[in-house]
């Protein structure tokens, strides 16, 4: 695996986490903003044929 797709990877499980974290205290705008990122990620990944799968985030 290279550098990008670990990296792109870690960020996804990160922000997977900040998100589930903002939803279960009841940060709506936070979790607004993690969720946007989170998409934004799961673009690139696919973009650069980034296969992610549930084990992986």
């Amino acid at each position: 695996m290279d550098a990008f797709t670990a990296g792109l990877l870690q960020r996804i499980k990160t922000t997977q986490s900040d998100l589930t974290h903002a939803r279960e205290t009841g940060d709506d705008f936070l979790a607004d903003l993690e969720q946007g990122e989170l998409d934004d990620l799961h673009r690139l990944a696919a973009e650069h044929g980034v296969e992610i799968n549930a084990t992986a985030v």
